[in-house]
C-alpha cells in the first residue's frame, strides 16, 4: 500500500498542484430504499442467494467552489429467481475544491470524492439488509480510482473512435 494514502482513501489526484484546496463541506444520505417483495415467505426459500449491485455515481457543481458528488449503490438479492430483497441508497456530499485543473478536478471528483463516500454508503446497506431481517451482508472495498482510469480509457476510445468514423486522423504512433 502506497504511503499517499490516509484513513484508506487514495490520495488526491491533484494535490501536488499549486494553491490547489480540497474540503469535506457536507455529507449526508440524499435518497434510502429497502424493499422485500416476497416477505414473508422469502425467509423459507431455500437456495443460493444470487447479489447483483449497481454503481453509479454523478457531480454537479453546486456553488462558486464547491461540488455535489451523488454515490448510488444498489443491491439486488434474489433466491431461486425471486427477489428477496432490494437496498438502494445514495450517498452524497458536498466537496470544497479550488485551483485544480480540469483534469485534476475530473479526478477529484471522480474517484477521490467517491473514495470518501463509499464507506457511508456501505453502512447504510449493511443496515438496511440487516434490518429487513436478512443475515448481514458487507459490500467489499471499492477501488474508485481503477474504476475512474478505466473510465477514462473508455472516453479516449470513443473518442478515438469517433474520430475515425467521422474520417478525422488522429495523431500517434500507429
Amino acid at each position: 500500500m502506497s504511503d499517499e494514502t490516509t484513513n484508506g482513501a487514495a490520495a488526491p489526484a491533484a494535490a501536488d498542484e499549486q494553491g490547489a484546496t480540497f474540503s469535506v463541506e457536507k455529507i449526508y444520505t440524499r435518497d434510502v430504499s429497502f424493499e422485500a417483495p416476497n416477505a414473508p415467505a422469502v425467509f423459507t426459500e431455500q437456495g443460493q442467494p444470487d447479489l447483483q449491485m449497481n454503481l453509479n455515481q454523478r457531480a454537479g457543481q453546486v456553488g462558486e467552489n464547491a461540488y455535489e458528488v451523488v454515490l448510488g449503490v444498489t443491491l439486488t438479492c434474489t433466491v431461486n429467481g425471486k427477489t428477496a430483497y432490494l437496498a438502494e441508497v445514495q450517498q452524497a456530499g458536498v466537496f470544497g475544491l479550488a485551483g485544480f485543473d480540469a483534469a485534476g478536478l475530473d479526478a477529484m471528483l471522480g474517484a477521490h470524492c467517491p473514495n470518501i463516500l463509499y464507506p457511508y454508503a456501505r453502512q447504510a446497506i449493511s443496515e438496511l439488509i440487516n434490518g429487513g431481517g436478512f443475515p448481514p451482508f458487507y459490500l467489499q472495498p471499492i477501488n474508485f480510482d481503477a474504476l475512474y482510469a478505466e473510465g477514462l480509457r473508455q472516453r479516449a476510445t470513443q473518442q478515438e473512435q469517433g474520430a475515425l468514423e467521422s474520417g478525422t486522423e488522429t495523431a500517434g504512433n500507429a
